[in-house]
């Protein structure tokens, strides 16, 4: 994983088709995200490099997200910058599960409700299931594809306001000119990335290998 101020490496994957109707309730499957400061702590816990986590987020709306209770996350105080991982899912007919580096971190198997009543939806009555018509594991019963992305900062809270980190945060989630706070601090963050060091490894996302088998 990179290492550098404010960086957001992610490997997910998203849908091929919005069989189901757009996001979430199409599904998003985060394998694995992480952040790139190296010494961010929240309530006294590290939430940088040494934090990687995966995610499910499904839900009739946006507003009716059930990620929170598939999200986990595995700690390591070596940090996941310093080499490579593996980052692991196994997708079934029955469940998915996460691992990293063959240690499980979490799974879903989700009964005959599905994901309407692990998401905890079934007590409104006034939603629309969207998977009424797919199998128990819908919306993750359709074809996804992968995306390996580096972003940079962001506004959605995963980079939470008020958090410690030996330079303040130059940005407020909820300012209008967020972009623009955050390239004026470049002075401060920008060092962090090490871009003269090694062509800037220490600040890329480095895949060694990415292997899909058909079970």
């Amino acid at each position: 994983m990179p290492a550098g101020d404010w960086l957001w490496p992610a490997i997910w994957l998203m849908p091929a088709h919005n069989v189901y109707g757009t996001w979430p309730s199409s599904g998003e499957i985060d394998l694995v995200e992480s952040r790139g400061n190296r010494n961010m702590f929240m309530n006294g816990l590290h939430i940088g490099t040494q934090e990687a986590g995966s995610t499910l987020h499904y839900g009739p709306y946006p507003e009716l997200n059930g990620w929170e209770r598939a999200h986990w996350i595995r700690r390591n105080t070596n940090g996941y910058d310093r080499a490579f991982h593996r980052y692991q899912l196994e997708w079934t007919p029955d469940f998915l599960r996460f691992s990293i580096d063959d240690l499980e971190i979490g799974r879903v198997t989700p009964g005959n409700g599905g994901f309407w009543d692990f998401g905890g939806f079934s007590q409104n009555r006034n939603i629309l299931n969207p998977w009424r018509f797919g199998t128990k594991m819908a919306p993750f019963d359709e074809k996804f594809y992968i995306i390996m992305n580096l972003a940079v900062g962001g506004t959605n809270g995963f980079f939470p306001d008020g958090i410690a980190n030996p330079t303040p945060k130059p940005w407020w989630n909820g300012s209008p000119t967020a972009a623009t706070d955050f390239w004026n601090g470049r002075n401060f963050w920008l060092p962090t990335w090490n871009l003269n060091v090694n062509d800037g490894q220490d600040a890329s996302l480095q895949v060694d290998y990415v292997r899909v088998w058909a079970l």
